[in-house]
């Protein structure tokens, strides 16, 4: 599983927004036509808090970016609530030809640990140009099984009407204020938005391992597909990869992603991170992110099956 890496195809530096300056986490791409896909986005203001926006690309000319959005499609959350201090795009899931499900995270700064990242959803009816949320609330539970406030970065599936799966990273322990350990978790739905949360994990950590994050999920021929980092390092994740035939028992195959790390001074040099894997005519391409958790902007690779 070759991917040849296209590099950064969209950086803050380029546009001159009050909304944007920094940073570009988590992108998270929705098919709009033929080969245009619309991309989600977390930029960060002046004040170092995540909003959501969002760009098109052409994926049959993948180096093109056809508009940013001029404002954020997603501000902060109430005072007090789960995302007052930050929101970040997770997975977006098309309803029929207006209606888009947005799960996203929800941050809140350091009071005893460093921070809190719950799930929310956010929901459009006219196809992602702006957002309302379902609910001020969380739609992921803290649970005696789940104590701890990190239930984020959720990819859905809709598998049938009644049948959603979603994957999403969970802490199993912090270690103390500014070292949290997370795996990634498994949780069904009827509806997509009442989920059902039994603790299932789905990808473990190894020895060594602090994180694992940022999960995204292909069916293909019968077989589910996750793509993920994982960091042994703090600041270091390296992408995953692992293989299901339910979606529930999984087998992590983490040699076989090739997917080195850039040459020195390259945006990826020491990470890279969030991958969001899409399939446009039989080609994967993967958006992602590279040093400090996506700080220069968002990268772009295309799976090369000629190597």
């Amino acid at each position: 599983m070759n991917w040849q890496k296209l590099g950064l195809i969209i950086r803050p530096s380029d546009y001159k927004l009050k909304w944007w300056k920094t940073y570009g986490m988590d992108p998270s791409p929705l098919k709009l036509k033929d080969s245009i896909y619309r991309v989600f986005f977390c930029g960060r203001n002046l004040k170092n808090q995540s909003l959501i926006g969002s760009f098109d690309i052409d994926l049959s000319k993948p180096k093109k970016i056809l508009n940013v959005s001029k404002k954020p499609l997603l501000g902060l959350g109430t005072l007090g609530a789960f995302d007052d201090n930050g929101v970040t795009a997770s997975c977006p899931i098309r309803i029929n030809n207006k209606k888009i499900f947005l799960y996203y995270i929800g941050w809140k700064p350091k009071s005893t640990t460093r921070y809190s990242l719950m799930t929310g959803l956010a929901i459009s009816n006219n196809n992602g140009k702006t957002f309302k949320r379902y609910s001020k609330a969380p739609i992921l539970k803290l649970t005696n099984r789940e104590p701890y406030s990190i239930l984020t970065a959720p990819y859905v599936l809709k598998v049938s009407n009644k049948k959603w799966l979603m994957w999403y990273v969970s802490c199993e322990e912090w270690v103390n204020e500014n070292y949290p350990r997370y795996n990634i978790k498994l949780a069904t739905s009827q509806n997509g938005i009442d989920w059902e949360q039994n603790g299932l994990v789905s990808i473990k950590l190894k020895k060594g391992e602090r994180a694992i994050a940022r999960p995204c999920v292909i069916k293909e021929k019968k077989i589910y597909k996750m793509w993920y980092c994982f960091e042994t390092v703090v600041g270091k994740y390296r992408m995953g990869y692992a293989e299901s035939k339910n979606g529930i028992k999984w087998i992590r195959k983490d040699k076989k992603i090739l997917f080195p790390l850039g040459k020195k001074n390259d945006f990826d040099s020491d990470m890279t991170a969030y991958p969001y894997v899409v399939k446009y005519k039989n080609k994967k391409f993967m958006f992602y992110n590279g040093n400090l958790y996506g700080k220069d902007g968002i990268g772009l690779a295309i799976e090369n099956k000629n190597k």
